[in-house]
């Protein structure tokens, strides 16, 4: 019985690095996403999903959004759609590109220390 609630507090605790991995990364991917084309909020969700499998709430995808912009990140603009209903669409910056060089390189460093790490 024991060994249960060793495994329910390591699951516990993974499940709560595997947040912190995924909340620490996700500035990082949206920029990566952003790299080559604009997407209005809900597509950008689908193309993040798409691509890694990773879900993103529209409660953590616009508060980031909107921090990223005021970095200036990323800009953002609307654009009215025949349904009438418009959309907000987002975009690297000249800074976000730089800014994402700078970040891809120190993400890579970080893989090599990791890999040393785990073998």
């Amino acid at each position: 019985m024991s060994d249960i609630i060793i495994h329910d507090t390591n699951s516990e605790f993974v499940y709560k690095w595997q947040s912190q991995v995924k909340k620490g990364t996700l500035a990082f991917i949206l920029l990566n996403v952003l790299k080559t084309n604009e997407f209005y909020g809900y597509e950008l969700m689908e193309q993040v999903k798409k691509i890694t499998d990773i879900e993103i709430a529209e409660g953590t995808l616009y508060p980031l959004m909107n921090r990223l912009k005021k970095e200036g990140l990323v800009k953002s603009k609307w654009v009215e759609q025949e349904s009438g209903i418009p959309r907000k669409y987002y975009k690297l910056t000249n800074m976000g590109t730089e800014a994402l060089i700078e970040m891809v390189i120190y993400w890579q460093n970080l893989q090599l220390s990791i890999k040393k790490v785990t073998r």
